[in-house]
């Protein structure tokens, strides 16, 4: 006869010593209203990274490096 091996995964029968999860994971669970202020710090950071991408990217020094490269690429001899 061959060795019998509990079931594993889903069909498996909850252990005793496992029954505090099946209480204690819902209460630390619980999301209500952390989404909606989750988006809302994400959209502020992106606004502000964007916002400090562009006063970089539109300065003087940023555009004439920019301008001497895309210049220098299209001077260049193969």
């Amino acid at each position: 006869m061959l060795f019998r091996t509990k079931p594993a995964g889903r069909h498996a029968a909850p252990s005793r010593a496992r029954w505090w999860r099946r209480w204690f994971r819902p209460l630390v669970a619980t999301d209500d209203g952390m989404s909606t202020a989750e988006y809302a710090i994400g959209t502020i950071a992106a606004a502000a990274f964007a916002a400090l991408l562009y006063s970089v990217v539109t300065g003087d020094s940023v555009v004439a490096a920019l301008t001497g490269l895309v210049q220098q690429a299209l001077t260049a001899s193969f």
